[in-house]
């Protein structure tokens, strides 16, 4: 299958390609805002390198989060955009589990890790895995303080953009921790291998954002209108 994914929910955009199942073609830049700018030229780059259409697509992956309220919307946005118009499905990966994945295998065997993003709050995004990425604890937004309430039992492997965080709050409960040698946010291209391993949904299936905690800017009371 030709399959493009990409990722715009943290601190980075990335895009690649898959054709026939492989990584054909693949562009990332690590920035903390401007994904809606810099997404379509980054996905025209990747299809221009693999030497592929949107018509030869046959299927999407992208990232539903947790991450920012902003970049997940300009990722989803434009994966239900391109599945509606190519007509073809489009599947969804969260961001805790990309960047799991990335972790080596050789490194989190016989073990568990603990992916820990940056929320841009006080609190993070925090979910467990066991050596074979099968999920151990729901997506949460977790104080670091509290990460000792999941973490204690067996050797553990810290992941992402707020793993010193997350390992000096461990230390200081005593639990010992391996920082990972691996990324520590998203990459497309590993989205792109859980979609294909995993199979992708039916068309017209759209895949729905994750949001662990509410968004910085509310509605206002009435909408906003004056009172009488």
């Amino acid at each position: 299958m030709n399959l493009l994914a990409f990722d715009t929910a943290t601190t980075g955009c990335s895009a690649a390609l898959f054709l026939d199942g492989r990584l054909a073609a693949h562009r990332a830049a690590a920035m903390a805002r401007g994904q809606s700018e810099a997404l379509m030229p980054m996905i025209a780059e990747v299809l221009a390198d693999g030497g592929c259409s949107y018509g030869d697509l046959g299927g999407l992956a992208v990232t539903v989060g947790p991450g920012a309220f902003t970049g997940l919307r300009i990722g989803l946005a434009a994966a239900r955009g391109l599945a509606l118009a190519l007509a073809v499905p489009c599947a969804g990966v969260t961001t805790l589990e990309a960047v799991a994945r990335a972790v080596p295998e050789a490194t989190r065997a016989g073990g568990r890790v603990l992916v820990a993003l940056d929320s841009k709050r006080a609190d993070m995004y925090v979910q467990i895995f066991d050596g074979n990425l099968a999920p151990l604890t729901e997506p949460a937004a977790m104080m670091a303080a509290a990460l000792a309430e999941i973490a204690a039992g067996g050797p553990l492997t810290v992941v992402g953009d707020a793993a010193p965080r997350a390992l000096e709050a461990l230390a200081d409960a005593g639990i010992a921790a391996l920082d990972a040698d691996a990324p520590g946010v998203p990459d497309a291209a590993v989205v792109g291998e859980i979609a294909l391993a995993r199979g992708l949904p039916p068309v017209g299936a759209a895949p729905a954002p994750i949001y662990l905690r509410p968004p910085d800017a509310i509605r206002p009371k009435d909408g906003g209108r004056l009172r009488p």
